[in-house]
């Protein structure tokens, strides 16, 4: 692939999976950060051209996107990044993709997308393991059951999390629980609820998280209601529960700050072995107002392996072909089979079951 496309954010923990892996796969992205030293020292070492600007002013982010294509954005946390890279790649003209989960960070992306049609760019956050797998299940089974209204998916991810996926909840923290109801987004406390996920390889206990899809899953398939869980232990929930008076407190920048800061000197994702030997499985069931219901199953190689995976492919499509300008969920760019596609992933669906 021809380099005029970008990685930015290149020599974070995310980014250097991918940009390793791009090269593996005979790819020649330009590799960009805030900090040249580092992004001087992982382009070398991979024989990549690099460019280094930081995100406060416009006028050099654009000048840094000069003759790109397409941005990768992997620089989180995207709730302060996202606004002024997809800002000036709708000005410059250049597809914007990034790897968030953030809800608001969806939300604020997709009314972007009758300008994105008009510039005939495409933008698609969560080009990762959040959404791709999940987003990609939701949309198969509404594919078999077209008539439901209430979604739940869950999931299982092994490993950890990177810096930037730490810092990300500590954000999330202290804007509470999301669900969609009725198809409005709606604040609902922290570990709202809690049920018994029945993964095929056995039941795990789950509770309500806000992950992206709680966004984007209403984009891809209409259906109105939804609720995403994350598989924890009992003590978990109880500690995230604990937390629900102090909300307040830890929505306060001095707090996010602190916390953010300890996230950077005691977490740095998952390493190769630990990568190698987590898996993730994602869960999922859609039912319909008359008593019928449908469920699958995803199982994928580890989060962080699978994102790198699934964000180059969606790159690389782009690169190569030239869908309609506007704002897409990863199934609705690249089909509701894209995630069985990527390297050591499965997907089954059971049949449907009618509970009248």
């Amino acid at each position: 692939m021809n380099s005029n496309w970008m990685i930015y954010g290149a020599y974070g923990y995310t980014g250097e999976l991918i940009s390793r892996l791009a090269v593996e796969r005979g790819m020649q992205p330009i590799l960009a950060g805030r900090n040249e030293a580092r992004t001087q020292e992982l382009a070398e070492s991979l024989g990549l051209s690099w460019r280094s600007f930081s995100l406060e002013d416009n006028e050099d982010i654009k000048a840094g996107l000069a003759n790109c294509k397409l941005v990768l954005h992997c620089a989180g946390p995207f709730s302060a990044t996202s606004a002024p890279m997809l800002s000036a790649c709708l000005e410059v003209g250049a597809h914007y993709l990034d790897i968030t989960g953030e809800i608001d960070v969806f939300a604020a992306a997709h009314k972007h997308h009758e300008q994105a049609r008009k510039k005939d760019i495409v933008i698609l956050p969560g080009a990762g393991f959040d959404v791709v797998p999940t987003d990609c299940l939701a949309a198969t089974l509404v594919q078999k059951l077209p008539s439901a209204t209430h979604l739940t998916l869950a999931f299982e991810a092994g490993g950890g999390p990177s810096t930037g996926t730490a810092k990300s909840a500590i954000e999330g923290m202290g804007k509470g629980g999301r669900i969609r109801k009725d198809g409005k987004l709606t604040t609902v406390p922290l570990a709202w609820k809690t049920r018994q996920i029945p993964f095929v390889e056995g039941e795990r206990l789950g509770m309500t998280i806000p992950w992206g899809d709680v966004f984007t899953s209403y984009i891809s398939t209409g259906i109105p209601n939804v609720e995403v869980f994350l598989s924890v232990p009992p003590a978990a929930v109880k500690r995230m529960r604990g937390m629900r008076k102090f909300k307040w407190l830890l929505g306060l920048d001095p707090v996010q700050s602190f916390l953010k800061s300890r996230i950077e000197n005691k977490v740095s994702g998952p390493d190769t072995t630990l990568r190698g030997n987590t898996q993730a499985r994602v869960w999922g069931e859609v039912r319909s107002s008359d008593g019928r219901s449908v469920s699958g199953q995803v199982n994928a190689p580890n989060g962080y392996t699978l994102t790198a995976d699934a964000a180059l492919g969606i790159s690389a499509y782009l690169m190569e072909h030239h869908p309609e300008g506007g704002f897409y969920t990863p199934s609705l760019l690249m089909g509701a089979d894209y995630v069985t596609s990527l390297q050591g992933v499965e997907m089954k669906i059971a049949d449907i079951i009618s509970n009248e």
